[in-house]
């Protein structure tokens, strides 16, 4: 059975510095290095949308940022070990949120950052950023 399992979230102080992990696990290998599978990460404040953060398209390594985690942020993934990152630095107080990491094959006409075609969701996991 599919499973996406995500940890590393936590308090950290404004500046500092977060790196979120999700492990993959029973979904066919292929299809991570398939070039209409996404995977991403949302995060989704109290009273708030969920909201796209980051994703790379597996097949051909591009990633989508949104505007906010520019130059802060980095995705990544370890193919040989199913695992998704999200590497956060200069944290401010406006990312405290869920975070949730998430997977599945998007058509061509999919915004990259949009939950369209994600359909695998992992738990989420806590990030809090404190001023």
């Amino acid at each position: 059975q599919e499973q996406l399992v995500e940890s590393g979230g936590g308090s950290v102080q404004a500046g500092g510095s977060l790196r979120l992990s999700c492990a993959a696990s029973g979904y066919p290998s292929s299809a991570y290095t398939s070039s209409r599978y996404y995977m991403g990460w949302f995060r989704q404040a109290p009273g708030k949308e969920r909201e796209g953060v980051a994703v790379i398209d597996t097949g051909g390594d591009s990633s989508y940022y949104v505007d906010s985690v520019k130059g802060r942020f980095t995705i990544s993934r370890d193919t040989a070990k199913n695992t998704l990152y999200l590497q956060m630095n200069s944290l401010k107080p406006e990312d405290t949120a869920m975070y949730y990491c998430a997977a599945g094959f998007k058509a061509y006409w999919h915004s990259p950052l949009s939950q369209s075609g994600f359909n695998l969701w992992g738990q989420g996991t806590q990030v809090t950023v404190s001023s």
